[in-house]
């Protein structure tokens, strides 16, 4: 007789090579399963899940300055409130706050789990500009105070002590924009001594200081240098008594 073409030890051995390769397809598609299932889980646990939800509580907000009511900007952020941080559109909510009265710019960070971190930089007055005319509902001109870019950010009825007094043509945007690139760039100890700054153009600007003494200060060019030769006459005792003193010229300085 012939022998068996496949003898009893091959064929149990391709016997466990099919379970083996029927248990190795079996991982393969639990291990995509379960990856596939996984990858849902966290799918769902970062983009739709409350453990990343906003929480306005814990909102941090700072530059507000003397100018922005926080209040309002936290209202911003409340709209928002249950939204996942991963899914929050933090390019719509700062143009959002944005519009929030007294903020000329804003950064918005996520502040994971569920926070977020608003900087604001307010605009902050830098002089009171005398009315023309009353506003609605109050009986008496003010003043209107303006930030650096000359956007009205409140009114008062009397000068504010801390910030110079401006008057410029009506409707003069121009030279209105040149006493405030002055004003904004003038250090702050020399900012503090200005009562007022008066121009009828653009380089006929002036300065009252606090003291008495007039500045024929010219137009808004070389603002730094101009700011630097005033501040050292003022510290010469050469220029004690003097009442005007003109760096309109600033490398050729005159008092009177």
């Amino acid at each position: 007789m012939r022998p068996a073409v496949v003898s009893t030890r091959s064929a149990e051995r391709f016997a466990e090579r099919a379970r083996a390769a029927r248990n190795l397809a079996r991982r393969q598609i639990a291990y995509v399963v379960g990856g596939t299932l996984l990858l849902l889980g966290l799918g769902y646990l970062v983009l739709f899940s409350p453990v990343f939800a906003l929480d306005p509580a814990r909102a941090t907000v700072t530059g507000a300055g003397t100018v922005v009511a926080v209040d309002q900007v936290t209202a911003v952020v409340a709209r928002h409130e249950g939204t996942p941080l991963p899914r929050l559109d933090v390019g719509r909510l700062r143009a959002e706050i944005l519009q929030v009265p007294g903020v000329r710019d804003a950064t918005v960070s996520r502040d994971w789990p569920r926070g977020l971190t608003v900087a604001l930089v307010s605009r902050e007055p830098v002089a009171a500009v005398p009315e023309q005319q009353a506003p609605q509902g109050v009986a008496a001109v003010g003043f209107a105070l303006l930030d650096q870019d000359g956007v009205q950010v409140g009114r008062t009825d009397k000068a504010p002590a801390g910030l110079p007094v401006v008057t410029v043509p009506v409707d003069d945007p121009r030279t209105l924009q040149a006493v405030l690139s002055v004003v904004r760039q003038l250090p702050p100890a020399l900012a503090a001594a200005i009562g007022g700054v008066s121009a009828q153009t653009q380089d006929t600007i002036t300065m009252k200081l606090r003291d008495g003494v007039n500045v024929e200060w010219g137009s808004a060019d070389e603002t730094a240098l101009k700011a630097a030769v005033l501040t050292a006459l003022r510290a010469s005792p050469a220029a004690a008594g003097v009442h005007t003193i003109d760096v309109s010229a600033p490398r050729m300085p005159i008092t009177k």
